[in-house]
């Protein structure tokens, strides 16, 4: 039967179509102006037409460069400068805003122009085609036109490759769709346009099963066309971990009829695997039944790495905000913190681990988050753990993560804080106190960067600066079998040690004023001047509490105070003859009597339940992390607080 003057044009169509995506093959290595060249000359030929041009805009010359290519009747010298003046008024301009029809720059009569903008969000220029043949332009050359202007964009602007491809792929398929029987011969061109796309297609029948997959499925999994058509390809490409769910809304989405989208992670013939979102879209026949699924794959592996990235530094920042910090900066000129500083200074630029020693309250976190400051990952995030604060059976979970089912009440997969900390820097605080099973996990990450979720036989691997800290004695804890001994030189490849308060008389006075500053101001008050005699007893007394004890006395002390003078009750540091040499004795049996008090009767309001909004931390207005060490200190047992 003689083909209809519909298939002969759409057939025509193709083959142009087919021409103009083969372009990009041929512009490898070639500036802009080159590879616009090579389109205006195809298109041009295709096309007859009287010429076409284009206006680029280029970094580093005049606003835009034109580039012109005539067809058979236009070859005098000096045309292609006479088409570049005569459009140029409207290469600004919108393509609604240019004249239909202009004078014909390089032969009698008028032209008809189709103006056509090269880019979707960024302004890369214009493509012009214009003839003097009526009609023009036809629907089907309007087609070839927006088809090649759209291949200029893809070639000048390589990230807009996807968005316009699937759209050809979505035209061309949609066509020889409706026109299955009359352009049987244009299945043959399709496939190879398909394969040519550098993204994943399919076509699935009715009932899901797969009826083709491209060359770039094939390439990229490393399949023959059989196996990819197989059943058993799921298994072998789709992440273990995602098959159940990913099997189950395929199954949803192809019983409801409707388009629908799916995220997975699929195999590399390498063994890598890499998130997609893979889109699926039914063609229904005149009766109204499906014909064929057509699904697109694209990737989206940078997407959900950034999204991840994002969300677990999202986490950190919410955990730090939440976090009672000890003060914002480093105070003090004290020759043993200049010398703490020093080191700081110099093992910062590294990648080295840190062992961070010294008593409760001297500052041990500031010293971590001054190393991560000053590193090259600085502008990654800081992870915090107290090693001390997290249930021995729940340790691994927290550092290293945990799979759904993993545990009774592990409803979800969980990201531990190491794969939350992944390009930045985790401090271990307290990290004398980690049970011997999560010792040799720890051990590991710091040999090998690797560790699996709890759960899971997956390996991950993370980028991670470990600094740690602790106010015990490893090495004795090692010679007592409590801690491991290659951790301990795992961990000690550069030890700081941050000298207590007491050895820092010089610092104290800055450190009152400094406080005396930051607590009058939260409290609204003004304080001009600190009384002598409250100066000598900070600096008589041995503050066993460190830093933090002296910033909870100053603290007291800014609430209590009436006047612009800052004063101390001597009682607080009245000395008793029974407790021997410890100066500190009444102020901190004073101040921890109270504390308890507190404590405990918050406790016991909230059945022992620290965190969340029925909390005893709420209750008391403080984080959960303050509370939870204060509870440590006191020795309080939060347990017997709780009814069955």
């Amino acid at each position: 039967m003689e083909p209809t003057i519909e298939s002969r044009r759409l057939q025509a169509c193709i083959n142009d179509l087919v021409s103009v995506v083969a372009l990009p093959a041929m512009w490898t290595g070639q500036d802009p102006s080159q590879l616009v060249g090579t389109l205006l000359d195809a298109v041009v030929g295709m096309m007859r037409l009287d010429f076409a041009c284009a206006w680029l805009k280029l970094e580093g010359s005049a606003p835009y460069v034109a580039t012109v290519r005539l067809g058979e009747s236009g070859s005098s010298s000096g045309a292609e400068r006479q088409v570049a003046n005569a459009l140029d008024r409207w290469v600004a301009e919108e393509p609604s805003r240019w004249p239909p029809t202009v004078r014909n720059p390089v032969g009698a009569g008028e032209v008809s122009l189709v103006p056509l903008r090269l880019g979707i969000r960024d302004d890369i220029g214009v493509i012009v085609a214009a003839s003097t043949r009526a009609g023009f332009p036809h629907d089907t050359e309007r087609l070839l036109l927006s088809v090649a202007a759209n291949q200029a964009a893809i070639g000048l602007h390589e990230a807009r490759l996807l968005t316009d491809q699937k759209r050809i792929a979505k035209e061309l398929d949609l066509r020889v769709a409706e026109r299955t029987r009359e352009l049987a011969a244009a299945n043959e061109e399709l496939r190879r346009i398909t394969d040519a796309i550098p993204h994943a297609i399919l076509v699935l029948a009715p009932d899901g099963s797969v009826v083709y997959v491209n060359a770039f499925v094939l390439a990229y999994a490393g399949l023959s066309v059989d196996v990819a058509n197989a059943e058993t390809a799921r298994e072998s490409i789709f992440h273990p971990d995602d098959l159940e769910r990913v099997l189950h809304e395929r199954e949803v989405g192809l019983a409801r009829g409707e388009p629908f989208e799916s995220e997975l992670r699929a195999r590399r013939k390498d063994g890598q695997y890499r998130w997609f979102l893979v889109r699926y879209r039914p063609l229904r026949g005149a009766s109204g039944d499906i014909l064929r699924w057509y699904a697109t794959a694209t990737d989206i592996e940078d997407r959900r790495r950034t999204e991840e990235r994002v969300r677990n530094e999202n986490l950190a920042l919410r955990d730090e905000i939440d976090r009672s910090s000890m003060f914002e900066e480093i105070v003090g000129s004290s020759r043993g913190l200049r010398r703490v500083l020093a080191q700081v200074a110099k093992v910062a630029p590294t990648d080295s681990t840190v062992l961070i020693v010294g008593e409760t309250g001297t500052g041990k976190e500031l010293i971590a988050r001054a190393i991560h400051k000053r590193s090259s990952r600085a502008g990654r995030a800081f992870i915090r753990v107290n090693c001390a604060a997290i249930p021995p059976s729940l340790v691994a979970s927290e550092l290293f993560g945990h799979e759904k089912g993993a545990f009774t009440g592990a409803l979800h997969r969980r990201v531990g804080r190491f794969e939350a900390a992944d390009g930045g820097t985790i401090f271990l605080d307290e990290v004398g106190d980690l049970p011997a099973d999560t010792q040799v996990a720890l051990l590991r990450v710091l040999q090998e960067r690797e560790f699996e979720r709890v759960g899971s036989s997956r390996t991950v691997s993370v980028d991670v600066r470990v600094l740690a800290a602790t106010h015990r004695d490893l090495a004795a804890a090692v010679k007592a079998g409590s801690f491991r001994e290659d951790l301990f030189y795992r961990l000690d490849v550069f030890p700081l040690e941050i000298p207590p308060l007491r050895e820092r008389q010089d610092d104290i006075l800055l450190l009152v004023r400094y406080m005396i500053e930051r607590y009058a101001k939260k409290a609204g008050k003004r304080i001009k001047r600190v009384d002598e005699d409250t100066l000598e007893m900070f600096r008589a007394y041995a503050w066993p509490g460190n830093v933090r004890e002296l910033q909870n006395v100053i603290e007291r002390a800014v609430i209590l105070s009436d006047g612009d003078t800052f004063v101390v009750e001597e009682s607080w540091f009245r000395r008793e003859a029974s407790q021997g040499p410890a100066p500190s004795a009444s102020l901190t049996g004073t101040l921890a009597a109270s504390e308890r008090e507190l404590i405990e009767a918050a406790l016991a309001a909230c059945k022992g339940r620290v965190s969340g909004e029925g909390g005893a931390a709420a209750r008391l207005g403080i984080p959960r992390q303050t509370l939870e060490s204060k509870i440590r200190a006191l020795h309080i047992d939060r347990y017997r607080f709780r009814t069955p």
